[in-house]
C-alpha cells in the first residue's frame, strides 16, 4: 500500500513565498503602483504579525487581479509557473518529492498559493493539488471561489480529497503556522526541512 505525501508550496518547495512574485509578474505596473499605496498598511500589519494572512491575501486578490481576463491571467499562469517557478524550487524539497513519487507514493500539494500558476506546474510535476482557487464571472475574476488552502481548510480538503485512513503513512511537509494543522496528522513531519517528532 502506497504512503500519503502531503507538500505544502512556498517556502517548503520554494524558496520563498510565490505569492506576491506572481502578482508582480501578472498585474500591469500601473495597477501595481496604486494597489500598493491601497494596500501597504494592510501588508505592513501582515509582516508584523499584526493583520492575519488570509484578509491580506483576500485584499491583494480584490485590488490586484479583479476585473482581469480570466484566460488572459490562466495564460499568465501557465507562463510563470514555466518561466519563474524553476528558479526558485529547493532542490531537497525537489529530491524529496522525486523520492515519494518513485516510491509510488501518493503526492499531493496542498497549498495556499494560486490555481492559475499551480495546476500547470503540478500538472507538469505529475503530482495531485490541492489549493485555493479563483473565482470568475462572465470570463473575469472576481477574487477568491470559497475558502483560502491555509490552516484547517487544508486538513479538510485532504479529507475531502481521499480518506488518510486508507494510507500505510502519511508524511507532511511544511514551513509555516498555516501548515501545523496538516502536519499534526501525519505520522512522519518535516517542518523547515527539518525531520520533527
Amino acid at each position: 500500500m502506497p504512503d500519503l505525501a502531503l507538500f505544502d508550496f512556498d517556502g517548503t518547495l520554494t524558496t520563498r513565498e510565490t505569492f506576491p512574485d506572481f502578482m508582480r509578474y501578472a498585474i500591469a505596473r500601473p495597477r501595481l503602483l496604486v494597489g500598493g499605496v491601497l494596500l501597504a498598511p494592510a501588508v505592513f500589519g501582515y509582516r508584523r504579525g499584526w493583520v492575519a494572512g488570509n484578509p491580506t491575501r483576500a485584499s491583494i486578490v480584490q485590488v490586484g487581479l479583479r476585473g482581469m481576463g480570466a484566460e488572459r491571467l490562466r495564460a499568465q499562469g501557465a507562463a510563470f509557473a514555466h518561466d519563474v517557478l524553476p528558479g526558485v524550487l529547493r532542490p531537497e524539497a525537489m529530491a524529496r518529492l522525486a523520492w515519494h513519487r518513485e516510491r509510488g507514493d501518493r503526492v499531493v500539494v496542498v497549498s495556499g498559493g494560486l490555481d492559475v500558476y499551480l495546476v500547470p506546474w503540478c500538472a507538469d510535476q505529475g503530482v495531485e493539488l490541492l489549493c485555493s482557487v479563483l473565482a470568475e464571472r462572465g470570463g473575469r475574476v472576481t477574487g477568491y471561489a470559497g475558502p483560502q488552502c491555509v490552516g484547517e481548510e487544508k486538513v479538510r480538503r485532504v479529507h475531502t480529497l481521499c480518506d488518510p485512513r486508507a494510507y500505510a503513512a502519511i508524511h507532511a511537509y511544511g514551513d509555516t503556522h498555516e501548515d501545523q494543522a496538516m502536519l499534526a496528522m501525519a505520522h512522519h513531519r518535516t517542518y523547515r526541512g527539518h525531520v520533527v517528532a
